[in-house]
């Protein structure tokens, strides 16, 4: 066991971006803390890896687009901080038919929180935008403070700003045991631990270490295809002309959204993916690909043909990522329901980087035993059936 003067104020398990931003919380509080990485850093096989991400606040649900006000102050803070640039402003455009319910109820949204955004006829997008094509009855709806996040850059900042306000980053040590109680002993690969709180940030690692302390949470882990497509003229869908984000939400072509990002990292080589994969055993996403994720390269393929014909129909690299969702899609940001000194932070379904900051200033908070900046009843884990306190 750990010695009394190993004893920290909170152990945060996984460092990808949620538990880099709680640990990033929790030191700049003054707090004792320690993030526990069961891979050596950096490592690309999570949810957090990669060059870029999405940053936007359009989204059909209130509650995220007010927490997106707070993520961009934080995120400028970040860069004021690291003295680097951490983000893009180019713009999110999202592509749908009229009719489209959730396009619809994102401008609502917009309109209500005063987000500036713009209605995009066929006509006007054309002439904004030539290398995009709209099929029939579909419109563009432009979120001007959409744009691009460095991701791998972002975790680099954060876990050497972590160091520098004196938490410690062990990397290459797996939990393998947590042992609830005051302090919580969290066991790992190497050594023992103690906390007064431990927050639990793993991905689609969490119900391994939740099992045996009697819960388990409806999470559905992802392999996900992230696919890059070259360009036939470079720089026709690059960052540095302005070219946007965007997100599809044409349920006629797939039932799940399809994103893309401008050419950036890869020089030559647009980002468009499908927000949806395959069930995957997180110890095997690098397995040989099933006729599933074939399905969803064809998907794009068919997009891509149809909606940006100056790129390549096929993908020139695919990659893998993993989400692990939850039925709603909505996060997991709740204590245990038997141990108030575990807290959970998952299911962060493909849409939480851009959210980090406040979903780790929540944690920071739940494990100080604060008050919640948020209201949190959309993140409970009492929503779903049957894992209210009774199931343990």
């Amino acid at each position: 066991m750990a010695a009394q003067n190993d004893l920290c104020d909170v152990i945060v398990i996984g460092a990808g971006i949620q538990g880099c931003f709680t640990a990033y919380h929790l030191a700049k509080h003054g707090k004792r803390v320690l993030l526990l990485e069961q891979f050596f850093l950096p490592h690309s096989r999570g949810s957090s890896h990669g060059q870029s991400r999405i940053i936007r606040r359009a989204y059909p649900e209130d509650f995220y687009t007010r927490m997106m006000d707070e993520c961009y102050q934080m995120w400028a803070q970040l860069e004021h901080e690291a003295g680097t640039q951490l983000h893009r402003q180019n713009g999110l455009l999202l592509l749908g038919v009229k009719e489209n319910q959730e396009l619809k109820t994102i401008q609502a949204t917009l309109s209500r929180l005063g987000v500036k955004h713009q209605c995009l006829s066929p006509e006007e997008l054309k002439q904004r935008l030539p290398s995009i094509r709209l099929t029939k009855g579909e419109m563009g709806l432009l979120e001007e403070s959409g744009g691009v996040l460095y991701a791998a850059k972002a975790l680099r900042v954060l876990q050497d700003t972590i160091r520098q306000l004196g938490g410690r980053v062990c990397d290459g040590e797996k939990v393998m045991e947590i042992k609830p109680g005051l302090p919580v002993i969290v066991k790992t690969t190497c050594k023992s631990y103690q906390a007064n709180s431990v927050v639990i940030t793993a991905g689609p690692w969490t119900n391994r270490l939740l099992r045996p302390l009697g819960l388990e949470l409806p999470l559905q882990a992802l392999r996900i295809n992230v696919c890059y497509w070259r360009e036939k003229v470079p720089g026709r869908y690059g960052a540095s002309q302005a070219f946007p984000c965007f997100l599809g939400l044409d349920l006629r072509l797939a039932p799940h959204h399809i994103y893309g990002l401008p050419s950036d990292e890869y020089p030559g080589l647009m980002k468009v993916c499908y927000h949806h994969g395959n069930n995957a055993d997180p110890e095997e996403r690098d397995c040989p690909a099933a006729f599933a994720d074939i399905q969803d390269v064809q998907i794009l393929s068919r997009f891509v043909r149809d909606h940006l014909p100056d790129l390549e129909p096929e993908p020139a690299i695919v990659e893998r990522c993993m989400y692990t969702n939850t039925p709603d899609k909505h996060f997991i940001l709740d204590r245990h329901p038997k141990y108030d000194n575990v807290i959970i932070g998952a299911g962060f379904s493909g849409h939480g980087f851009k959210l980090a900051p406040v979903v780790g200033k929540i944690l920071y908070e739940l494990s100080m035993k604060l008050t919640p900046s948020y209201d949190l009843s959309p993140f409970r884990i009492s929503r779903f059936p049957g894992l209210g306190k009774a199931h343990l």
